[in-house]
């Protein structure tokens, strides 16, 4: 290993949980030139489970991004570069740069990769120069914290040469371009020196907007022309394509000049709008005008109303799993109907409680220590299919998972041990794990090894469903929502508090019999709830 091998480090996209491929790259906290110390978070990814922040195990300085937020990674692959010595000068090797980036000639599709450097000359080529140093260029999202030492090319016939930061332009027909920075005194073509440079401390730093302006001209001198090419995702230039919308017509709105799927989607909304039928062609000089007919209406594109979003992250997991599920276990849903006019009365008596202080007292809560009273009398729902070794596999423990809705997607995360706890010590870890899900907080461990899982599909006002097993358990209880209806108590018809419960589970493991008892135990205790001390 090289000494510059020793000095910039890499740091490679990790596996963050068991057995995960890939990772979507959420949000950079650094830039190029940021300092970072060990330990410190750089970037938040998106697995197919979570978001996870990583933090980078040494300190430095950031070198490089090798990847755009937005970007999916495999695990193992290098997503940052860091300058452990910063200043002393020297430059990773060839063989640390990334390869990304396209074929001089075709047009720039080096946009779409990041850390992309411009093309170095072929070898024996002599009508150009190559560049002194490496330099990264600005790829829509950072640049190398490196600084800029570039000769220009020698164009080729009918080619123009591309304006860079600080070097001078084309000079006449006959007269050779002046050096770029970095090289005082150096003869030009008509035997002048050029100004000397000034020292790094008076030069101005280059621009976003001037890093821009360099990419945009060695890519336009590779394919033969000065004309940038839009940048833009490849899922957005699909959809331009899908669209018929020229990026190169389409306004970006956000400050690095990236078109986003808005920006298309706005342009062929004005393109839709100004959509006229052509005026006919007026008649010759003496001949009959044409029948009128009738106008034609415009068309119009039905891909344009609709909106395609990549299937990703915490959707992807969810659809894979939810297929595996209701195609591999024989899903049963038992449904009843209970009076918990008790329960809802014991909800409001535990927030007054002073050993609940500070916990989040709700239905939901009691609906979780019943289920877990349930399964303390009847053990062998609380089992999983492992079809492997064609076995039957009891808990011994009960991880009791409660289904979340996020912005990123379904989850569930699970209470670890939930049967060992006291009601308060239940009520903290299930406010808790509500609030870390909301947050997006939630790690990969806190989503592995679910035993059995609640759903509260109530909190949208929906009286019941038949919910699908989480994988990997062989059972499931949808909780209603809460309802004042007409009920028969002591002989009266009386307004009560109603809910629907549903069990689903797996018939391979679970018997018609043992699901009844389960759900009957359930319906039971909330009807009752002072059962939760004769039974616990």
């Amino acid at each position: 290993m090289t000494a510059t091998d020793q000095r910039f480090r890499e740091f490679k996209m990790p596996d963050v949980g068991e057995g995960l491929t890939e990772a979507e790259i959420l949000k950079w906290y650094v830039q190029p030139g940021d300092m970072v110390t060990d330990g410190q978070v750089v970037c938040e990814v998106e697995t197919a489970k979570a978001a996870v922040e990583l933090p980078i195990p040494f300190d430095g300085q950031v070198h490089e991004l090798r990847f755009a937020e937005g970007t999916t990674v495999d695990v193992g692959t290098v997503i940052i570069t860091v300058d452990t010595e910063p200043g002393s000068g020297a430059e990773p090797s060839a063989a640390e740069a990334p390869q990304g980036g396209s074929a001089a000639g075709d047009g720039g599709g080096a946009v779409d990769q990041p850390g992309y450097y411009p093309p170095k000359p072929e070898a024996g080529a002599d009508e150009g120069v190559e560049p002194e140093g490496r330099q990264p260029v600005l790829v829509g999202y950072g640049v190398a914290a490196s600084s800029t030492k570039r000769r220009p090319r020698k164009p080729q016939p009918g080619q123009s040469v591309p304006s860079q930061p600080g070097a001078g332009g084309a000079t006449a027909a006959g007269a050779a371009a002046p050096e770029g920075p970095g090289e005082p005194g150096r003869p030009t073509g008509s035997g002048t020196a050029a100004p000397a440079e000034a020292p790094a401390a008076q030069r101005p730093q280059p621009t976003a907007a001037a890093i821009q302006a360099e990419l945009n001209g060695h890519l336009g001198a590779a394919a033969g022309t000065t004309e940038a090419r839009p940048l833009a995702k490849p899922p957005v230039r699909k959809l331009a394509k899908d669209l018929g919308i020229d990026l190169a017509t389409v306004t970006p709105t956000r400050r690095d000049g990236v078109i986003t799927r808005e920006d298309v989607h706005a342009a062929a909304a004005s393109a839709m709008a100004a959509t006229e039928v052509a005026p006919a062609p007026a008649p010759a000089p003496g001949a009959a005008a044409p029948a009128a007919q009738p106008a034609a209406a415009p068309e119009v594109s039905a891909v344009a109303r609709e909106t395609r979003v990549p299937v990703k992250g915490v959707r992807k997991a969810t659809a894979q799993a939810m297929v595996a599920s209701a195609f591999t276990a024989p899903h049963v849903t038992e449904f009843i109907t209970v009076d918990v006019t008790r329960t809802m009365k014991l909800v409001q008596d535990l927030k007054q409680d002073p050993d609940m202080a500070g916990v989040r007292v709700n239905p939901l809560l009691l609906v979780a220590k019943a289920l877990l009273v349930a399964i303390k009398r009847n053990p062998e729902v609380n089992s999983a299919w492992d079809e492997a070794n064609q076995e039957i596999v009891r808990k011994e423990y009960v991880n009791l998972g409660i289904a979340a809705a996020t912005p990123r997607g379904l989850i569930v995360p699970n209470i670890k041990d939930a049967h060992a706890k006291t009601l308060p010590e239940l009520g903290t870890a299930l406010g808790e794990l509500v609030i870390t899900a909301r947050e997006g907080r939630t790690s990969p461990a806190a989503m592995q090894g679910g035993t059995v899982t609640i759903t509260n599909v109530g909190v949208f006002g929906v009286d019941t469903g038949t919910p699908i097993l989480n994988p990997g358990e062989s059972a499931i209880l949808a909780f209603g929502a809460v309802k004042l209806q007409p009920w028969v108590h002591k002989g009266k018809v009386k307004p009560r508090q109603v809910t629907t419960l549903a069990l689903s589970f797996d018939h391979r493991v679970v018997d018609g019999e043992l699901g009844s008892k389960v759900l009957a135990d359930v319906a039971e205790i909330l009807e009752h709830p002072k059962k939760l001390i004769t039974r616990a």
